[in-house]
């Protein structure tokens, strides 16, 4: 785990895909019974993931759990009170946190992130892994596999200039993994390889549902929920 201070982003407010370490088990409500494998042991040692959903009560933040297989996965709510610890994507770049935790380089999808971080520095956006990857960078738990995806969020409240497309186009055909790039725009996020397949509209999943949008970065178009999309 990055254990200074300094790589800790606890005075900032947690967005989607920031991990969370909490104080206990009793930090956490949800509506249906907690699995076997949601333990206060593993919650020592674990961060929860902050999720897309609108709560009313700003006392209380949207998060899922996942354990050590795919399988294993639940949301819940938790007690903004009860956070110890805050990392976000772009922490994980900064430190380089794929040098502090060296030995999941043997990991193809660790090996294409780390060969792919300085183009994608230079795209001068805040972006950083999620998912599997971004997780155990974080924590140093073993959650990895040879065929793990790396997932990624660009965080941006523009439109990518011309430059910036066919460098990320670049960056993802020439990965030896497979990389699930998603567009976070603030008000939700999107896939960015559907938004370069030439499709007139795109999915972006917001906090209160998924809306079918062309132009997801346009407040006034992302509040009509997509025909037949469940939330």
């Amino acid at each position: 785990m990055l254990k200074n201070s300094a790589h800790d982003d606890s005075k900032s407010v947690p967005r989607a895909h920031d991990l969370l370490w909490i104080s206990g088990l009793d930090a956490l409500v949800a509506e249906q019974p907690f699995p076997a494998w949601v333990s206060a042991e593993w919650l020592e040692r674990a961060p929860v993931v902050i999720r897309r959903e609108t709560v009313e009560n700003v006392a209380w933040l949207p998060v899922g759990l996942r354990g050590k297989t795919r399988s294993e996965r639940f949301k819940a709510l938790l007690s903004a009170e009860a956070v110890t610890k805050h990392i976000s994507p772009e922490l994980l770049v900064r430190t380089e946190a794929w040098n502090i935790h060296s030995q999941y380089k043997i990991f193809p999808a660790v090996e294409a992130l780390a060969n792919m971080a300085a183009a994608m520095n230079a795209l001068g956006l805040d972006w950083g892994p999620t998912g599997s990857v971004g997780f155990a960078l974080a924590s140093g738990l073993p959650v990895l596999r040879e065929d793990s995806d790396l997932d990624l969020v660009i965080r941006t409240n523009a439109p990518f200039c011309t430059p910036q497309c066919e460098l990320l186009q670049s960056v993802c055909a020439s990965s030896a993994c497979r990389i699930d790039l998603q567009i976070d725009t603030g008000y939700g996020g999107f896939a960015f390889a559907e938004w370069i397949s030439g499709r007139k509209t795109v999915l972006l999943k917001t906090g209160i549902g998924p809306f079918l949008t062309a132009d997801p970065w346009a407040y006034e178009d992302n509040h009509r929920p997509a025909a037949g999309s469940a939330s």
